[in-house]
This record gives C-alpha cells, sequence and structure tokens, in this order.
C-alpha cells in the first residue's frame, strides 16, 4: 500500500499587533540566554500566535497587563479541542516563559501563576519493525549516487538516532581529519546538537560500510569540495535538514511505510532501553540535558518487554 502524501499545514497568523513589542523583547532575553534558535522561534511563535489569534479577535485586551488567567485557559481549551495533548502543553510551557519573564521584567502579576499544564497521556513512541526497517532498506539498493546516499544516511539515523539538524550538519574532508566529524575506523561521528554542543554518537560495521560506499562515490560529485557531508543528486549543493526529512518521507512512501527523520530517534532510544541500556548514556547519546524524555521512552520499552515475555509464555504452555 502506497500512504498518501501528507497534507500541508495551515499557517498560523502571528500579526501581534500592539503585543508585538513584548514579544520583540521576549526573543532578544532568549537569545540572550544563548537558547537555540529553534527554541526561539518556537517559543516566540506561541506567544505571537497567542495574541494573534485569541486575544486581538476574541478579547478586548490591547495590552499585556490585562491579559488575565481566564484568558489563557479558554485559548487552552480551543487548543486542546484541536491539537494534542502534548502540543497543547508544550503551548502553555511556551506562554507561561514569556509571562515569568514579562511579570519580573514589568513588575506585572502573572495570570499564569496558578495554571497547570494539560495532562500529557502517557502513548507509546512510533518505532520501526524489522520489516519496515528491511522495506526501507530495499528501496535504496543499488549503486547510483542516490541509492549509496540514501542507504548511508538510513543507516546512520538508524544507528544513533541524531536530531535531522544534526545529521545535516556533519562535515566531511578527507584530506584534513580536523575538519572532519566523521571517524570510519574508531566508528565514530562528531554531530552538534541544541545550542551547538558537540557531542559523539558511535555506529556498527554496517553504518561505516554504508557510509564508505558513499564516500567513495561523493568523491566523483561535482560540489566534492563542500565541507557538508550529504550532497544532493544531478551535482546539486549540499543537503538541509528538510532535504533529508523529504527523502525519507519520499522512501517510505516507496515501500508502503510512515517514516520521517525523527520516528528513528524514537526507534533508537526505544531500542536502546528495551535492551537493558542505561539511561544515563542514552541521555548523553541523545544530547538530553532533562530526563523528562525518559519516561516516554522506558514506558515503550517496558510495554514491549511485556510483549515479548507473554509470548514466550503462551508459546511455551502446552
Amino acid at each position: 500500500m502506497i500512504l498518501p502524501p501528507p497534507r500541508p499545514r495551515r499557517r498560523k497568523p502571528l500579526d501581534a499587533g500592539p503585543f508585538a513589542p513584548e514579544i520583540g523583547s521576549f526573543r532578544l532575553h532568549l537569545a540572550a540566554e544563548g537558547k537555540a534558535a529553534k527554541t526561539v522561534r518556537t517559543y516566540t511563535e506561541a506567544v505571537a500566535w497567542f495574541a494573534a489569534a485569541h486575544l486581538i479577535p476574541r478579547t478586548s485586551c490591547t495590552r499585556w497587563e490585562q491579559v488575565s488567567s481566564h484568558d489563557v485557559q479558554r485559548w487552552l481549551v480551543h487548543l486542546l479541542t484541536r491539537y494534542s495533548d502534548a502540543y497543547a502543553s508544550n503551548q502553555f510551557r511556551a506562554l507561561q516563559q514569556f509571562f515569568r519573564w514579562l511579570a519580573e521584567e514589568e513588575q506585572l502579576p502573572d495570570p499564569m501563576t496558578r495554571l497547570r499544564a494539560p495532562k500529557v497521556s502517557e502513548k507509546l513512541v512510533p518505532v520501526f519493525t524489522s520489516e519496515e526497517l528491511s522495506a526501507l532498506a530495499k528501496t535504496c539498493q543499488g549503486r547510483s549516487f542516490a541509492q549509496r546516499r540514501d542507504t548511508a544516511i538510513i543507516a546512520v539515523l538508524t544507528a544513533t538516532g541524531i536530531r535531522a539538524g544534526e545529521l545535516a550538519g556533519i562535515r566531511y574532508d578527507p584530506h584534513d581529519p580536523r575538519r572532519s566529524d566523521m571517524d570510519l575506523w574508531r566508528r565514530e561521528i562528531t554531530v552538534r546538537g541544541k545550542g551547538g554542543r558537540p557531542r559523539v554518537v558511535r555506529i556498527g560495521h554496517g553504518a561505516a560500510r554504508a557510509l564508505d560506499r558513499y564516500l567513495r562515490i561523493r568523491a566523483r560529485h561535482a560540489q566534492a569540495h563542500r565541507p557538508q557531508l550529504w550532497l544532493g543528486v544531478n551535482n546539486r549543493g549540499p543537503m538541509t535538514a528538510n532535504g533529508i526529512y523529504q527523502m525519507i518521507a519520499r522512501r517510505g512512501r516507496q515501500c508502503g511505510v510512515d517514516a520521517w527523520t525523527h520516528r528513528f530517534r524514537h526507534h533508537f532510544s526505544h531500542t536502546w532501553l528495551d535492551r537493558g541500556g542505561a539511561e544515563g548514556d542514552l541521555m548523553e547519546l541523545n544530547g538530553w540535558s532533562s530526563p523528562q524524555m525518559l519516561r516516554r521512552y522506558g514506558a515503550s520499552a517496558r510495554s514491549a518487554r511485556a510483549r515479548r515475555t507473554y509470548d514466550r509464555i503462551m508459546t511455551d504452555r502446552p
């Protein structure tokens, strides 16, 4: 079965009107704290969306000090009726950070002081089956540039669970090891996570072999002098994180597998815990600074172990 392409998302209204100046100052505050660019964008867009889609059309507020806890609650109800509880919780926390900053900056009451984030129901993370990974690998079989590149990308994602942005940022220089993030002999890759923090991830022999095959054909690419590891087909320039995402989704559609880059991260984390890997090591490998994510993957791994135990017991019964 071939999965249909995803429907494009509607653009959020972000024109915050009279509320915009404080949002700009909040953006500057986040940047000064060293927050990652994506975090800054996510937080400020959440606040701008609240102002543009709720405060301006649905309330009489024209200044932030007029916003009440009821305004925030009505916005959360709106989100919970249209989006997942996890998404609504993320929006809540972005607004919480903004109002906390505004209260301290302008000596104003915080309308969210007594509000609690929406409860997020525990869901099993979406991981790949071995059959799905095999099907994805088969779509890349061959010796063309795209086939060897895509095989290597899927192998690295499966082996490391790194983010799409981290994957796109890997550097390669065959002549200067100091300018290269890969060491195939050691089977190590240096990636840069949120905030530019570097960390080392390891790959297996299979992923190292796939990378080696890609590097041989990459050497004949017209853009081989570029420092970015992943290059486009038809002698195009480096791939972006979005380009890698689109490639993974396209390969998934070819074999009927619902595939996206972050699903490999789910799969890696789930597999690590399912096989008894230490939680602290997983935090280091994934570049997590908070143990919050471990709870999701821990539940998924426990469920998988329980299912296997049940299957084994039922199979052994006379």
